[in-house]
């Protein structure tokens, strides 16, 4: 994978994901999807639909039986936001409200399975997840200037 996230699969670019570029990472090719996966740990990274037909995932050159799927991550997803005027955060589609005397601070949440931890002036809030969505933003309304990673 170059420093972009590409990978070229059978004279195709396909977008893996930028915060994988310059990194090494396996891809598993089903029907459906490429999921990408880390070589040493096999934890899944990102998943994406697969643009190959069957007979080009066949003219691919140093293919290897699959093994093993790779497994999803089991720690919390780490993720920021930034607290609305109104003193909510959404993550997962969930809005989660902290107060209006935090509006327009930067928090980090931590999303399991089960809860959202968010973690506020040295307090940590226990929330119960309500929705089974993934997390898809790992920064949403960031500020200006912010860095990227988490």
């Amino acid at each position: 994978m170059n420093n972009s996230g590409l990978v070229g699969l059978g004279g195709r670019q396909v977008l893996a994901a930028e915060i994988l570029g310059g990194r090494q990472v396996g891809i598993r090719i089903d029907d459906e999807t490429l999921s990408f996966f880390d070589l040493s740990s096999r934890e899944l990274l990102r998943v994406r639909p697969n643009p190959l037909t069957g007979e080009e995932v066949r003219r691919l050159r140093g293919l290897r039986p699959a093994g093993p799927p790779p497994r999803p991550g089991v720690e919390p997803v780490r993720v920021q936001r930034r607290i609305s005027t109104t003193g909510t955060i959404t993550v997962c589609r969930q809005v989660v409200s902290l107060g209006r005397t935090y509006a327009g601070q930067t928090v980090t949440a931590h999303v399991s399975d089960s809860t959202i931890t968010v973690d506020l002036d040295g307090q940590v809030r226990v929330i119960r997840r309500t929705t089974d969505v993934p997390v898809r933003n790992v920064k949403a309304n960031k500020p200006h200037g912010a860095p990227y990673l988490v």
